[in-house]
Parts: C-alpha cells; sequence; structure tokens
C-alpha cells in the first residue's frame, strides 16, 4: 500500500529548527510541515508592518530554511509553511533572495487569498462578522481593524505542490492543513465535493495527524503534562519532532527520528490529540470535521504508535476569520520586596499606586495585578497560602499593568514609581519596565462565508530548480 512520510516543522514563531534536519536526514520524510503562526503571531507580525510595510512574515523562516535546505535538497524534502504571516509574497523575496546570495535555486510558491480585511470593513455589507464569543457586531471596532485572516484549507496547498513547488508559503491557513495537503497531493485523496462516507474518513485521519504534527516538540513528550510521569520522558535536550507514515487508507504510524530524544507513546500522543479541542467530537477544519472519539492508539513500543478510526463528516459552508483591532495601550512595571514583611509591603505599594490613579484622575480600563511565583500561572484559580505562610515570604514581586485607551496615560504610568524607592515602603528590591509601553491589538475570531473567499497560489522562481 501506498504511504508518505511526513514531519514536523516548528510549532510556532521562534521555535528550534535544530530537530527538523535529523527528521530529514534520519527519518525517511517527504514533506516537512512548519507551523509559525498563532493569533498573538498575526499581532507581532502587524506590529513588524507597521514599522517596515515589507515585512509582515515570520523572519524565522529564513535562517530555518538556511539551515536546512542543503539536506532538504539532498534528501529530495518539500516543505509546507504558514510563514506567511500578513505578507507571503514578502517572505517568498527574502527566501528568494537569501538563496541567490548562496547560489541555490528553489521553486517557491506561496498561497494567497486568505487577507479578507476588505470585506469586514465594507460598512455597506449585509454580514455583521458577530464575535464569536461575545456576539457583538463588527461595527464595535471596524474603523479599528488592522487585519482580518481567514483560515484557509488545503486545497491551495494541494495546488502549489501539483505545481512542482519545493517550498510552499502560506499566510493565515488551518494549522493541520499543512499536513492535509501534502496527504491529499501524495496519496491522491479526494477533496472536495460529493463525498463519501470513506473518503471523509481518509482525510479525517489526514487531518488527526496534521492535528499532532502541528506542535514540533508537544507531539513527541515536550510539554508533557502528566505529574511525576513528565521526568520520564528522555533526553529533552536533543527531542526528536513527531514524523508519521500515513497509509493511503488514512491508517498512520506515529514516531520520530532514530537516535533523538523525546518519547512516542500512548500518552503523549492523546496529549497532544486532546490539545486546544473544545469539542473532541467535533474539531472542525475548512476541510473535514474531525471525530476523535472513534481513534484507536495501538502503543508498540520503542516510540511507536499506530493510529487509525478517526471519522469525518462534511465541514460547512463558512471558514473562520481572526481580525485584529487596535486596542489601547498597556504599560506595566514590576516591583519587588524584601523581607521583613515582604507582602504586607507588595499590598500597601498596589493600595498607594490605585490612590495615586485615581487622585491624578489617570483615565484607565483596568490596572491588573499579579505575583509571580505566587499567583501569575494560574491567576484566580491558585491555591493562595495561609496567611502565615504569606507574612513569611522572603520576598515578593508584584507586576502591575495599566491597560488604557489613552497613550498619554500609558506613557505617564512608569513616573508614579521612582520616587517610591526611597518614599514607599522599605527594602525594595528595584523596578523593572518603567518605560515598557506598547500599544494592544485585540482580536476579533468571527465566520465568513467560504463562497467570499477566493484563495489564489503563484509560484516564485530563481532560475530553474534542480
Amino acid at each position: 500500500m501506498k504511504s508518505v512520510r511526513i514531519g514536523a516543522g516548528l510549532g510556532f514563531y521562534g521555535d528550534n529548527p535544530q530537530p527538523v534536519l535529523a527528521s530529514i536526514e534520519r527519518a525517511g520524510v517527504q514533506f516537512i510541515a512548519s507551523d509559525h503562526l498563532a493569533e498573538l503571531t498575526l499581532a507581532i507580525l502587524q506590529k513588524d508592518r507597521q514599522r517596515d510595510p515589507a515585512l509582515g512574515y515570520a523572519r524565522d523562516l529564513v535562517p530555518m530554511l538556511l539551515r536546512l535546505w542543503p539536506a532538504m535538497r539532498a534528501h529530495g524534502v518539500r516543505l509546507v509553511c504558514n510563514a506567511g504571516g500578513l505578507h507571503p509574497r514578502g517572505a517568498a523575496l527574502a527566501v528568494l533572495q537569501a538563496f541567490e546570495r548562496k547560489g541555490w535555486r528553489a521553486r517557491v510558491a506561496i498561497v494567497v487569498g486568505d487577507d479578507v480585511l476588505p470585506l469586514l470593513q465594507d460598512a455597506q455589507s449585509d454580514q455583521d462578522y458577530a464575535h464569536l464569543l461575545s456576539g457583538e457586531p463588527v461595527a464595535r471596532v471596524r474603523e479599528r481593524l488592522v487585519f482580518a485572516n481567514a483560515y484557509l484549507g488545503a486545497r491551495p496547498i494541494v495546488d502549489a505542490l501539483a505545481l512542482g513547488a519545493d517550498i510552499v508559503i502560506t499566510g493565515r491557513v488551518a494549522d493541520a492543513a499543512l499536513t492535509l495537503g501534502p496527504l491529499v497531493h501524495a496519496l491522491g485523496w479526494s477533496l472536495e465535493g460529493a463525498q463519501t462516507v470513506e473518503a471523509l474518513d481518509r482525510l479525517a485521519q489526514g487531518l488527526a495527524v496534521g492535528h499532532w504534527l502541528e506542535c514540533s516538540g508537544q507531539g513527541s513528550g515536550g510539554n508533557f503534562g502528566a505529574q511525576g510521569r513528565w521526568q520520564q520522558i528522555p533526553d529533552l535536550a536533543h527531542i526528536g519532532y513527531p514524523v508519521a507514515e500515513v497509509a493511503e487508507d488514512g491508517s498512520a504510524l506515529l514516531t520520530k527520528p532514530p537516535g533523538t530524544g523525546g518519547r512516542v507513546n500512548f500518552d503523549t500522543v492523546r496529549q497532544q490529540l486532546l490539545y486546544e479541542v473544545h469539542d473532541p467530537h467535533a474539531y472542525r477544519s475548512p476541510d473535514v470535521v474531525l471525530d476523535l472519539g472513534a481513534i484507536v492508539l495501538h502503543d508498540e513500543g520503542e516510540d511507536r504508535v499506530r493510529m487509525r478510526g478517526a471519522r469525518g463528516a462534511p465541514p460547512g459552508d463558512s471558514l473562520k476569520v481572526v481580525g485584529g483591532f487596535q486596542d489601547g495601550y498597556k504599560a506595566e512595571v514590576t516591583w519587588g520586596f524584601a523581607w521583613p514583611d515582604a507582602w504586607a509591603k507588595a499590598q500597601a505599594a498596589v493600595r498607594m499606586i490605585r490612590t495615586l490613579l485615581a487622585e491624578q484622575r489617570v483615565p484607565h480600563d483596568e490596572l491588573f495585578v499579579e505575583h509571580p511565583g505566587l499567583d501569575s500561572a494560574h491567576g484566580a484559580l491558585s491555591p493562595r497560602p495561609a496567611p502565615a505562610a504569606l507574612d513569611a515570604l522572603n520576598e515578593v514581586w508584584t507586576r502591575m499593568v495599566l491597560r488604557t485607551q489613552d497613550r498619554a496615560a500609558a506613557e505617564g504610568f512608569g513616573r508614579l514609581f521612582p520616587w517610591l524607592a526611597l518614599s514607599g515602603p522599605a527594602y525594595t528590591c528595584g523596578f523593572n519596565g518603567l518605560h515598557n509601553v506598547s500599544e494592544l491589538l485585540g482580536i476579533w475570531p468571527t465566520l465568513i462565508e467560504r463562497a467570499a473567499v477566493e484563495p489564489g497560489v503563484r509560484i516564485e522562481c530563481l532560475g530553474d530548480a534542480p
């Protein structure tokens, strides 16, 4: 039975590309699926684009490919990634220019069409593009929108690979589409139209594989959360990224490159399969709706897990959109206090700052307060130590974040603090972030009619690819 091997690339902007090299050189992969984007990442890329219109893509792409391309070329491996972010063409040009300086040749394809900002900005539209959580219409933020991108599916990736691309750079696509596209291309699966139950189940299996691959080392034992068992994951310093061998019927062998750290077993696989899934029986994507409940995992040992049984349903007529809008500013200061009475001093300091904000009538939406090492990881869910334990703390750091629509208020927040070094509670450990001000971007998740989105593919060539 025909099969294809796909390896995980990066799992986020700034991830480590070194383990990808092991997959290329030792795991016999034909494709790498590299996921650089999150909603937060698009906000970061928007700030890049505001500073320089030539940016807006994940800038880790070029150094990653400079490291990987010689091995990719030698082993015939092709890469699909969403590092194009808000500017896929800019990413492609940066790659081609870097390759030209090295004397390398490659066929690079870009996927476009995910930018739907003009549709959400159209005040004459009969669509309200309601916020998926609050139900508010987009009109509330329309004038402040700065990006809006639909999650595309696998079709344009399939088309780009069919055109002979060595490297496919997309903007916002569904994370698992980075894997599903190569599977459909290599295995000849049907992607659209009236689908049989078997065809939908194959796509669902492919989606499940893509979901397992999309977070790099998290699929092979990294970030493993089982209390008392995470210590058993070997050699995380040299972790191997996940690799999947997928057959024509969709069944998959999940593994990692030989001689690498990490662990692929029943527990690490199921942790990743359930990651960021609201409804395990209806994990929605642009290509298929996946029912994880029917999946069967068979742990064969030695970092090999067989996966089968995913069930699929037709995707629906809408696509998810992630939009970003200008949402004011934030300023943050961290103030530390030492024994004795460190906790009491911290609480007094917060009261003082609240008093100053009120007396000076500083316009703000919120003063957020947390204590790193005590409640910053789990917030209100953090168990609060007994009063005696709080009183005995040797040191306390208090982070205060002012959120405001007024830039001047944000820039002035840090000026409330320096004089308190000598006139506030004793034994301060100092201030961090007195001038830490940044613009906030709010996220606007919504839906758009699939028919309104027009994906496209364009090949960017530098000479004749080998």
